[in-house]
């Protein structure tokens, strides 16, 4: 029993080494992908299920240690796999990354996760206690605190898995498509990143990506009229 309670610790600490040692953070970059695009994309096509995992496991494991990156890593999977792949696989990998950070804090390294949330618990705790799963959801859908903290916090108030579960994969899925039609419009960029003019850039999947991205960064500003809304029609 006391050897599951360590399994997330050891899950993280390994995705970290393995991160360090391979100089995982120097290739979430768009300089790191422009210069090595053409071996990425081989790369997928010879093996797309195997280079599908790997790039899952890289998600999750950025997203459990709270790596910065996950956006650039999100419009990589427009950019390597298309909209529909790329938004499966970066959902995916975000969602086991939060899961793992989740029974960590539920387990061993509960006590030490705690002490980087601060005052969020104490924000937070109202929300959870009128609707756990309807306040789970705002908070994937308006990033109103760090991606860290909200795989945290519902932890640490002992909201079910089931409840964080759900209402995270459904509030991610929002921003997982936007950030992938962005990198689909991204691949048009790349691609033809000398000699051309910008219209030339623009592309359907890039404008969209743009307008959705534009939507998502401003739903912060309308966060209390939304709380508020949501109180009336009593879901908080």
């Amino acid at each position: 029993m006391r050897l599951i309670r360590l399994l997330p610790m050891f899950l993280l600490l390994l995705g970290l080494s393995i991160i360090l040692v391979f100089g995982g953070i120097d290739y979430i970059s768009i300089e790191f992908l422009k210069t090595h695009k053409e071996n990425f994309k081989q790369f997928i096509d010879n093996e797309f299920l195997f280079s599908a995992i790997v790039f899952i496991l890289i998600y999750a494991t950025t997203t459990a240690c709270s790596i910065p990156g996950a956006a650039i890593l999100s419009l990589l999977s427009g950019y390597l796999y298309g909209v529909a792949f790329g938004t499966v696989f970066s959902l995916t990998g975000a969602t086991i990354g939060a899961c793992v950070l989740y029974f960590a804090a539920r387990t061993a390294l509960g006590h030490l996760l705690k002490s980087r949330s601060g005052s969020a618990v104490l924000t937070m705790q109202d929300g959870f206690r009128r609707n756990a799963f309807y306040y789970m959801l705002f908070l994937r859908l308006v990033p109103i605190f760090p991606f860290f903290l909200v795989n945290l916090v519902p932890a640490f108030l002992k909201v079910r898995f089931t409840t964080y579960f759900f209402a995270s994969v459904i509030g991610m899925f929002p921003g997982s498509l936007v950030f992938s039609l962005t990198g689909v419009g991204l691949d048009k960029i790349l691609l033809n990143s000398e000699g051309v003019s910008m219209a030339s850039l623009v592309s359907d999947e890039l404008m969209f990506g743009l307008l959705g991205l534009g939507v998502l960064s401003i739903l912060p500003v309308f966060y209390k009229w939304i709380l508020n809304y949501l109180e009336k029609i009593r879901l908080f």
